[in-house]
């Protein structure tokens, strides 16, 4: 992605935030709602989309696939061509930058009697995508791309698909989705098992849809369990709002005096979820208002209060998979805490847009922080509400959640936090400036 000159901006404590922060949409329930929607008959009505690049790409592709993709006001309609309906697209399908998207309708089409070409932005080009071909190859499609496996990449789908039995060797939610989209337009049964449970967005969709699929757990995983070429109904669906960018107002809250925070609509996927109740075990005042059922997905609205009397805890490291994103922003939450918050299994952490421990532990220790970490853990010593220092320069090395993980720091520290780059936020959260303004935080360029 190519990237402007930087943009410094600096966050300094003020008065307490309030108010509602309607944040983005869930990208992964999205990308898989303009999907669906084109491989159910009829019309599929989406609200709460995110109009991110990642996703206007996907519904680029469903259109040249043959689908009908429009905006009537703030809803999405797609008007779809049922499993198995999908036809060859003219020209090259271009992804931009999403890894999810592209793995998504490569196992769409792959059962399909045609051929697609795929390609993406500098970035995508680089990522290899054997992860997904494999699978896909034992349904018949065939796969011919760069060395590596890399795109742009021709999938030539396969004529008389058969059903799938796959064991994924990685845990992958895309790997899981593209062999379970695939298995839409094979005959018979499409099972996948892994050995550890991802996130379940997939399966949940194709259940609203009116798909017929089971899980179960067994001895080798988690067993999903696809019935091919079923008839998928078309939907309303409300998008939840994301749980990673919801994060952020959130976290900020619990730290800034006075402050109390609605995020309406939040996703609670279990799978998502781990962040909210890391911070209640800490001792956050965040309650779960009006819980419901959206398109399969629990949500609710989610109210947070500062929280003085927070203590540090260790995070048990089996829910790291369902907080990864978020230990950046918990990292900022554990510095005003009191005690010792102690994260464990991260080493995922590493190797992220950036290496997320380093970056975060070094802005912190920058800060007036102390903080311990070594390949897969980290440690932080909380200073107590207020506590944190600040009066620091922070780089952010174009990682999106570290630059906004060090504005909310600023809005609770001591003396002001100044982030060297705020360009890269646009890339997952393009409205965290205004939204954070409207709630009473002050950010300077």
């Amino acid at each position: 992605m190519s990237h402007g000159p930087a943009t410094p901006l600096t966050a300094r404590a003020s008065g307490p935030l309030t108010g509602i922060a309607d944040v983005p949409g869930d990208k992964s329930i999205s990308h898989r709602s303009l999907i669906l929607g084109a491989m159910a008959v009829g019309e599929t009505r989406v609200t709460g989309l995110l109009e991110g690049q990642d996703v206007l790409d996907t519904g680029k592709a469903m259109q040249a696939f043959g689908a009908t993709v429009t905006r009537d006001g703030d809803t999405w309609v797609v008007r779809g061509v049922g499993v198995g309906g999908l036809m060859e697209p003219e020209d090259v399908i271009d992804c931009g930058n999403s890894g999810t998207g592209v793995r998504l309708l490569m196992g769409a089409a792959a059962t399909h009697d045609f051929a697609v070409t795929y390609t993406g932005d500098a970035s995508l080009r680089k990522r290899p995508m054997a992860r997904v071909t494999d699978p896909l190859a034992l349904f018949g499609a065939v796969a011919h791309g760069r060395s590596g496996g890399r795109l742009p990449m021709t999938i030539v789908g396969a004529a008389d698909p058969v059903p799938v039995r796959y064991a994924t060797p990685v845990a992958s939610a895309q790997v899981k989705s593209a062999v379970l989209l695939a298995g839409l337009n094979a005959p018979g049964e499409t099972v996948v098992i892994e050995r550890e449970a991802t996130r379940d967005h997939s399966e949940r969709m194709l259940r609203g849809f009116g798909a017929q699929i089971e899980t179960r757990d067994t001895p080798e995983g988690r067993e999903i369990t696809l019935l091919g070429r079923p008839e998928l109904r078309p939907q309303t669906i409300v998008v939840p709002r994301d749980p990673s960018s919801a994060a952020f107002p959130v976290c900020a809250a619990l730290i800034v005096p006075g402050s109390d925070v609605l995020v309406p609509n939040i996703g609670l996927n279990p799978t998502r979820a781990g962040l909210f109740q890391t911070l209640r075990d800490m001792g956050a005042d965040l309650t779960y208002e009006n819980p419901r059922e959206e398109g399969g997905e629990p949500v609710a609205d989610l109210r947070a209060r500062f929280s003085p009397d927070m203590q540090g805890i260790e995070v048990p490291p089996d829910r790291a998979a369902s907080m990864i994103d978020e230990y950046p922003i918990l990292s900022v939450v554990a510095a005003n805490a009191t005690g010792t918050t102690i994260m464990r299994g991260v080493a995922e952490l590493r190797v992220k847009e950036c290496d997320r421990i380093d970056a975060m532990a070094t802005g912190l220790r920058d800060c007036g922080v102390t903080v311990r970490d070594g390949e897969d853990w980290w440690e932080v010593d909380g200073r107590g509400p207020g506590g944190v220092t600040g009066s620091a320069t922070v780089a952010v090395h174009l990682d999106h959640r570290i630059a906004m993980s060090f504005l909310c720091a600023g809005l609770a520290s001591a003396q002001a936090i100044t982030v060297d780059d705020a360009g890269p936020i646009a890339t997952s959260f393009p409205i965290f400036r205004p939204l954070m303004t409207a709630l009473g935080a002050t950010l300077t360029d």
